[in-house]
């Protein structure tokens, strides 16, 4: 199957949204930056030749002068902070885990308030008091206390989930990883995803075909990426979904600041 013919699903949603005045708001998140390399520079040509903002997570243990002179010529990156220093302190049979409570909670959050410290410190106004956690994954037990350490949001993988204790500008959509795959995923898979995720917001939550509890109404999907690991699929991927999307009248693709100043905290029951 031609991208055209994986594409047209898209473009055939795109178009209802557009027809029932609504408009779909996506967004950005690139994880694992430290430093300037071609694969970031290709990242960084992309987005901003299609004018869509890009939040990088950044490891503030490994990063330095160089990422943020790079960053500073581009007007359409934000920086958040990707963890600590993304080690693995799980065991060899759980899954990886940098913020787990494998460590003291105390601990985990000093670092974390060092890594906000540190990328606040580089990168100035480019910084968003974002966690993303590394391989997504966060201790139930250290989220309440985030916003003590200086954090406003917290942004993982998965739909927004009820009565959590700090605002929440999660991910839906990876283009690099799946259950039991990781790079080359089919185009046609992606774009099947990000359909459903506008369809259960157009359909204001109620999904009953959905595996997890639906979407809130207005959470925005979150596109994730992976750049030190792309491939010529995955830069294929992006360049036409920016091509199918950008200029469309249904879509707004929205910097992770613009999207936190909507924010309000989930509430309801948690089933």
């Amino acid at each position: 199957m031609s991208d055209d013919q994986t594409f047209a699903a898209l473009r055939q949603e795109l178009d209802r949204w557009r027809s029932a005045g609504r408009t779909a708001r996506l967004w950005l998140r690139d994880d694992d930056a430290v430093e300037v390399t071609g694969a970031l520079e290709q990242l960084l040509d992309t987005t901003r030749q299609a004018t869509v903002p890009l939040t990088l997570a950044v490891i503030p243990a490994f990063t330095g002068e160089a990422l943020v002179a790079r960053l500073a010529r581009e007007d359409h990156v934000l920086v958040a902070v990707h963890g600590w220093s993304h080690e693995n302190h799980a065991g060899p049979d759980e899954k990886k885990q940098e913020l787990g409570s494998h460590r003291h909670a105390d601990v985990v959050l000093a670092q974390l308030r060092n890594g906000l410290d540190r990328l606040r410190l580089l990168h100035g106004p480019k910084l968003v008091p974002m966690l993303v956690p590394p391989w997504n994954r966060i201790s139930a037990e250290l989220v309440p206390r985030l916003e003590e350490q200086g954090f406003e949001v917290l942004s993982v993988f998965g739909r927004m989930r009820d009565n959590s204790p700090i605002r929440l500008l999660n991910t839906h959509v990876d283009v690099v990883n799946a259950r039991g795959q990781r790079g080359d995923r089919p185009h046609a898979d992606l774009v099947r995803e990000l359909v459903g995720e506008l369809l259960t917001r157009f359909a204001g939550g109620e999904d009953p075909c959905a595996r997890e509890r639906p979407a809130t109404v207005d959470e925005p999907i979150g596109i994730l990426t992976h750049h030190l690991v792309h491939g010529a699929s995955e830069r294929a991927f992006l360049a036409r979904l920016f091509e199918e999307t950008v200029d469309h009248s249904a879509v707004s693709w929205m910097s992770a600041t613009d999207l936190i100043g909507g924010l309000s905290l989930p509430q309801g029951r948690v089933e």
